[in-house]
C-alpha cells in the first residue's frame, strides 16, 4: 500500500455527484408540532393500519426477508393493472430512481418542469445527465403544454412530471398528457400522481396504449404511511421486467408491503380524509382572500401562498406557535408552501397565520 492511501487521502467522487448542491429536507425537531410542512396526512392513517402495526409481526416472520406475492397481488387487484404491469416500491422515490437507472445515461436529455419535486432532479444529476428545466407563467403558475411540446425533441430521453405538481399545486389535464405521450415518443414518460386522490386526474389507464408511459403512486400522503415508505410504479410488462433488473430484490420492507395492504381495504378512510381536506382547503382560501393573501389554486392537499418579503417572518413566527410551514422562497419570490389539515388543524393555521402578521 502506498504512503498516500496510509495517510487516508480520498477517491474522488464521480463528477457529477461533485457537481451537486446536497438536499436537506428540514425534517428534526418535527414532533408534536401542527406538522403543514410536507404534505403529510395530518390526522395519520387509517386505523385498521394502526391496529395491525398494534398486533406486530411474529418472531418467525421477522428474521425473514419479506415476500411480496401477496401484495403484489392485492395491489395490482386495487388499481386495476395485472401484476405484470406493477412494481412495488420503496416510496415514490425509488420509483424515481428505478426509472432514471433504467432508461437515462450519462449525458442524456431530461426535461422537468421548475419548480417541481426536488427529486426529478437530484437523481437525474446523480445519473450525470443533461437536465434542461421549463418554467411554469411567472403569473399564473400555468403548465406551459405548448412550451412543453416545442421543447421534447429526439434527443429528449425523459420527461418528468408531477400530477398535480408539488409545490405549485396545478394540475395538468389527461388530454395534455396525451399530447405529451403523442409527441415524446422516443422518450419515456413519468407521471407521478402522489396527490392523485385530491385531484381526480389520472393516466394510468393509458399505460395499456402507450409502452412509454410510467405513472407512480404513493402510500405516503392520503394513507398516511410516509414512515413506512411504500409506493408503486405502473407500466407494461416489457418495462417492468427491466426495471425489477435494476432494483434491489428487498427493497420494501415487510411491515410497508404489508400495511399498504391493509390500507386499501379501508377507502371509507380515504374518502373521508380526502372530503375534509378538500372543504378546508376551501376554508383556508376564504381566509387568505380576508387577509388580502394572494394564492394559486391548487389540485393538491397544499396552497402556495405569496407573502412577499414577510415570507421569513411568517415561516419563523408560525414555528414558534407550533406550526411548520415550508418556505418556497428560493424557488418562487415570496412563496411559503402551506399543507391542508383538517378544518379545525387549518382555523387554528389562520388565527396564527393573523396573529403573526400583525
Amino acid at each position: 500500500m502506498s504512503e498516500t492511501f496510509k495517510n487516508g487521502a480520498h477517491v474522488r467522487p464521480r463528477r457529477a455527484i461533485e457537481r451537486m448542491e446536497p438536499y436537506r429536507p428540514p425534517t428534526a425537531g418535527r414532533t408534536d408540532l401542527l406538522r403543514l410542512d410536507f404534505n403529510e396526512n395530518t390526522v395519520g392513517c387509517s386505523p385498521r393500519v394502526t391496529e395491525f402495526l398494534q398486533q406486530g409481526f411474529s418472531a418467525a416472520q421477522l428474521p425473514s426477508y419479506p415476500e411480496y406475492a401477496a401484495a403484489r397481488t392485492e395491489l395490482a387487484a386495487f388499481f386495476g393493472v395485472s401484476e405484470e404491469e406493477l412494481v412495488l416500491t420503496n416510496g415514490t422515490d425509488e420509483a424515481i430512481q428505478l426509472v432514471v437507472n433504467t432508461y437515462l445515461d450519462v449525458n442524456q436529455e431530461c426535461l422537468l418542469m421548475r419548480p417541481s419535486y426536488a427529486m426529478y432532479r437530484f437523481y437525474a444529476q446523480v445519473a450525470g445527465a443533461e437536465v434542461y428545466e421549463l418554467d411554469f407563467n411567472p403569473d399564473t403558475l400555468a403548465f406551459p403544454l405548448e412550451q412543453m411540446l416545442e421543447t421534447i425533441s429526439r434527443n429528449t430521453r425523459l420527461v418528468m412530471l408531477a400530477n398535480p405538481n408539488n409545490p405549485t399545486g396545478g394540475g395538468i389535464t389527461r388530454h395534455a398528457i396525451v399530447r405529451i405521450l403523442e409527441r415524446a415518443t422516443h422518450a419515456m414518460v413519468l407521471i407521478d400522481e402522489a396527490y392523485f386522490e385530491f385531484s381526480g386526474v389520472t393516466a394510468l389507464p393509458l399505460i395499456k396504449d402507450y409502452p412509454h408511459l410510467l405513472v407512480s403512486r404513493t402510500f405516503s400522503k392520503v394513507y398516511g404511511l410516509a414512515g413506512l415508505r411504500v409506493g408503486c410504479l405502473f407500466t407494461q410488462p416489457a418495462n417492468v421486467a427491466f426495471l425489477r433488473k435494476g432494483q434491489s430484490p428487498y427493497s420494501v420492507n415487510a411491515v410497508g408491503a404489508a400495511a399498504a395492504r391493509v390500507a386499501i381495504q379501508d377507502q371509507d378512510f380515504v374518502t373521508r380524509y380526502v372530503t375534509e381536506v378538500l372543504a378546508a382547503r376551501e376554508l383556508t382560501e376564504v381566509g387568505l382572500d380576508k387577509l388580502h393573501l394572494p394564492y394559486f389554486a391548487s389540485d393538491g392537499n397544499f396552497l402556495l401562498i405569496q407573502f412577499g418579503d414577510r415570507s421569513r417572518k411568517v415561516v419563523e413566527g408560525l414555528r414558534a406557535k407550533g406550526i411548520l410551514v415550508r418556505d418556497r422562497s428560493h424557488e418562487i419570490p415570496g412563496a411559503v408552501r402551506v399543507t391542508i389539515g383538517t378544518r379545525e388543524q387549518m382555523t387554528r393555521f389562520l388565527t396564527s397565520l393573523r396573529e403573526v402578521l400583525a
